[in-house]
């Protein structure tokens, strides 16, 4: 059985706009699964009915099989964690250690556990060195690591990334993927918002395209953005190697590494 499901879940805000329609989804613990789609497609809503910051006007969500009705925000935070996607809508201690420090605190762990935890989380977000500093000492892109190490800390089953690649650079970019790649090998389900493509086909093994409020499809990267249609309809581009393969006459084709392969197959055939 799936640990994270919604199922036939539609949400409308409070002025009456429905933002998600009949959504059904299951993440199984371990995964690591990219949501991409434009704004206003529904992503972000869906993904905070995930952990009851919004709850589903229509159908329900399960959390290890459990209804998430009735559960408070808190409770289910525990296990399925949310770093938003501004640091500051999150950051408020005024060390970096004391923000990652709260929810473990708040967990009533024992103070060894506390100390372990603030110390893994730093080092897997870079932030070893700077635990003593102010957060905003930090520029903008170095803060949504503290908010990574922050909701890390609280060893949560399932970690909602709502758009962490907006203002990367190279370096950062690498520690995000490290991070995916050391949750999923830990067992936990990493769901990620972003609009970076390349970081997707890179990082990423399932991919949920959300339009007009809706999932409209979920498979691997390779049938994604090989899918014309669906790219057309969700307004969505390939990323920069597919469209490079398309002029080259290659399909299929999504990373460098593809496109290499086929020019020496062709080569050879000639």
């Amino acid at each position: 059985m799936a640990f994270l499901s919604l199922k036939n879940v539609s949400y409308a805000y409070p002025n009456g706009y429905e933002a998600v329609q009949d959504v059904n989804l299951d993440f199984e613990l371990g995964e690591s699964v990219a949501i991409i789609g434009q704004n206003g497609a529904g992503k972000t809503t869906t993904v905070k009915l995930m952990n009851r910051l919004l709850t589903p006007t229509k159908g329900d969500v399960l959390v290890d099989g459990v209804s998430t009705k009735g559960r408070t925000t808190a409770a289910i935070s525990r296990m399925v964690g949310y770093v938003f996607q501004n640091p500051d809508d999150q950051i408020f201690q005024d060390t970096i250690y004391k923000e990652i420090a709260y929810g473990p605190k708040n967990q009533k762990l024992g103070a060894s556990e506390v100390e372990e935890r603030i110390k893994d989380a730093a080092d897997i977000c870079g932030l070893t060195e700077s635990l003593q500093e102010h957060p905003y000492n930090l520029p903008y892109s170095k803060r949504k690591f503290i908010t990574i190490a922050a909701v890390l800390a609280m060893d949560p089953n399932v970690i909602i990334l709502d758009e962490p690649t907006a203002g990367q650079d190279r370096e950062s970019l690498k520690r995000l993927g490290n991070i995916i790649n050391y949750l999923s090998e830990n067992h936990k389900t990493v769901i990620t918002i972003t609009h970076d493509m390349e970081f997707v086909v890179r990082e990423f093994k399932r991919v949920i395209v959300f339009a007009a409020k809706q999932k409209r499809r979920d498979a691997s990267p390779k049938e994604i953005f090989w899918d014309e249609k669906l790219l057309e309809f969700s307004d969505l581009k390939q990323p920069y190697i597919c469209q490079l393969a398309a002029i080259l006459g290659y399909k299929d084709v999504l990373t460098i590494e593809d496109l290499l392969e086929r020019e020496k197959n062709e080569k050879h055939s000639n």
